[in-house]
């Protein structure tokens, strides 16, 4: 039988301890943490990495700036800025989702926190630079981004005090994508019964964290 005085017994749980810290900040169950440096802004809710990698803001839209010969959307340069306030050359920490770590275009999906702590997207969404658009699954930061967004929404914060698109008498919403859409549009109108929810605004589609369709923006 092998006996430990309290020293050894004091160290190995102070291991154990550090070595579970450790663990902590490197992945947290299904996603990973990563601190790193943040060389480039492009728009609202997409960064560039010293080394190279690009990074998409998990759970939120922010407005189109001007590229491809399309003039953007309001306050789309707005948003951009306000972004590269926050981060552009500065070391941040990238919580990537092993489930799915990249979007269609090869950018990682990430959500990013500064050094103290805070959400990058939240303070995005709660300032009205960026809505909330859930591409899969909720997760656990869900709840916070829509408080943001129903904050943002009641006070007409920053694109919820513009009027920019043609407003419809309802809109189309389908429980099972989030998404919706304008009365004619063929994917709103293709939404099963079962999954259709009618809103008679905008603002309370997004209230209950639906996205706006691709397809129509409305």
């Amino acid at each position: 039988m092998i006996r430990l005085n309290i020293n050894t017994l004091r160290f190995l749980f102070l291991c154990a301890i550090l070595g579970a810290l450790v663990l902590g900040c490197s992945s947290s169950g299904s996603a990973s943490r990563e601190r790193v440096f943040c060389k480039h802004v492009v728009d609202g809710d997409t960064i560039v990495l010293r080394d190279g990698r690009k990074v998409r803001y998990r759970e939120i839209n922010a407005p189109e700036i001007p590229h491809d010969g399309s003039k953007g959307e309001p306050l789309g340069r707005a948003a951009a800025r306000f972004n590269r306030g926050l981060v552009e050359g500065k070391t941040i920490d990238i919580l990537v989702s092993k489930k799915k770590p990249y979007d269609r275009f090869g950018r990682v999906l990430a959500h990013v926190f500064l050094l103290n702590g805070k959400l990058v997207s939240e303070l995005l969404v709660r300032n009205g630079f960026a809505h909330v658009c859930f591409f899969s699954k909720p997760d656990k930061y869900a709840r916070r981004l829509l408080a943001a967004q129903k904050s943002a929404i009641l006070f007409k914060r920053g694109i919820w005090g513009v009027e920019f698109t043609t407003r419809e008498p309802y809109y189309i919403g389908n429980r099972r994508s989030l998404r919706f859409h304008r009365p004619w549009c063929p994917l709103g109108k293709s939404t099963a019964r079962k999954n259709r929810v009618i809103f008679h605004r905008r603002e309370d589609a997004f209230m209950k964290g639906y996205c706006r369709c691709k397809k129509c923006l409305p």
